[in-house]
């Protein structure tokens, strides 16, 4: 039966106070008592704490390396130098995301090519790599968009045949699985942010980690330089004392205290978070117009923390409805819905026109022999998202009475689309 949505008069799907449901970051007693035990001794700027951090991490990780620092960009630029991204190289990178993904490469000397994304998965598409690998190549950039795990196998297979490195960025998704596997564990190297919003919080900082020795040697030596007591590889103990990128990448000890909490809390606290999403996503099973943005349930694959929930939209099924008018329609109901995710970065002009240190052409091709913009209608897919792609609630907790209304107002509106056409 009908049912005449609130944005044309009707009552609203959603009416409890839905605040406690999508509460983040959880900080208890524990966390402050381990930040204020930092501050009192005064010794925020040490690495004693950070180390005990970085040890745990690897551990959780299953992995002998982990390097914390200040913020996740930093993280994701001593990845590159560690693969060996400098002058006139390039990095292949997914257009959706965030820019941290890619613009530190311009601090090397490098440059990007974006790929394009898989409609389902907004994951950069493996099919489209490999026609852009080119002898200056030297890492390709996987995002685990929206905590959705990216097709590692492929990508590994594809490094391998061109001898290139693999970077995870796992910003959005710490404690997801691939095929059973963790995120960030399966690349050569990856890093990711750990700030105030993300699913795995330290306030603001960054992580790499990497079971290679050669590689996280040399993030160390890029912007570590407190830390070049720990370097063992001839190539680089000559320089030890001055960062060879010039940068102080140290994270504050307030950071490391938090994230050590956090951690330790961490795969209680996505537990609840993965059944309080697939519980909203269950009870819209099969409604017209959207779907999960999930893995399959049988594939071994989770989506961890479940950072910056989406959903899928698929217009064609609902009489053409636009997204927009679709997203309104819900937020009308007291839930909170939006069109879009990232915008693509491949049109944003600083990736296009900027000439961020004066070489007099844009420096996406300042050190290339080539013009490596690419232009709109470049990437179909990335380009459809702010059609294709919405925002959903991100539950943290299964407050299950409050989850139902939410997916009441989603499915209400997508069944009665045709009040709105």
């Amino acid at each position: 039966m009908a049912q005449k949505l609130a944005l044309l008069g009707g009552p609203k799907a959603v009416t409890k106070d839905w605040a406690e449901s999508v509460r983040w970051p959880i900080i208890t007693s524990e966390d402050e008592k381990a930040v204020l035990e930092v501050l009192r001794s005064g010794d925020m700027s040490g690495t004693d704490v950070t180390k005990q951090f970085e040890q745990e991490f690897a551990e959780y990780h299953g992995v002998p390396y982990a390097l914390a620092y200040c913020n996740g960009t930093a993280s994701l630029l001593g990845a590159m130098f560690a693969c060996g991204v400098g002058a006139g190289d390039e990095i292949i990178c997914p257009s959706m995301t965030y820019w941290a993904s890619a613009l530190p490469c311009f601090s090397l000397g490098a440059s990007v090519v974006f790929a394009d994304c898989d409609p389902d998965t907004l994951n950069i598409k493996p099919d489209d790599i490999e026609h852009r690998i080119t002898p200056r190549t030297k890492a390709i950039m996987v995002v685990h968009y929206c905590a959705y795990p990216a097709e590692m196998d492929a990508m590994m297979a594809i490094a391998e045949r061109h001898g290139i490195k693999v970077i995870e960025d796992v910003s959005h998704a710490q404690g997801a699985l691939y095929k059973g596997r963790l995120v960030g564990t399966i690349g050569h190297v990856s890093a990711m942010s750990l700030m105030s919003q993300k699913s795995l919080v330290a306030g603001e900082a960054g992580m790499l980690i990497t079971s290679d020795k050669v590689l996280w040697e040399r993030a160390v030596a890029f912007g570590h330089y407190a830390r070049h007591s720990e370097l063992t590889d001839p190539s680089l103990t000559p320089f030890k004392g001055l960062p060879l990128g010039g940068a102080k990448h140290r994270l504050n000890q307030l950071a490391s205290a938090l994230g050590r909490v956090q951690l330790r809390c961490y795969n209680e606290r996505i537990e609840h978070v993965q059944n309080a999403m697939n519980y909203f996503w269950d009870l819209l099973e099969g409604c017209p117009g959207i779907k999960a943005h999930r893995p399959p349930k049988d594939s071994g694959s989770t989506m961890g923390g479940w950072y910056a929930a989406k959903g899928l939209y698929r217009a064609d099924e609902i009489g053409g409805l636009d997204i927009a008018k679709y997203c309104e329609a819900v937020s009308a109901e007291g839930s909170s819905a939006g069109p879009g995710a990232n915008t693509p970065l491949h049109l944003h002009p600083v990736l296009n026109d900027c000439d961020i240190y004066g070489h007099g052409q844009p420096t996406r091709n300042a050190f290339s022999d080539r013009d490596l913009r690419q232009p709109e209608g470049s990437l179909p897919v990335t380009e459809s998202v702010p059609t294709t792609v919405f925002r959903i609630p991100h539950f943290r907790h299964l407050h299950k009475d409050i989850i139902e209304e939410h997916a009441t107002a989603f499915r209400k509106v997508a069944e009665n689309a045709d009040q709105l056409l």
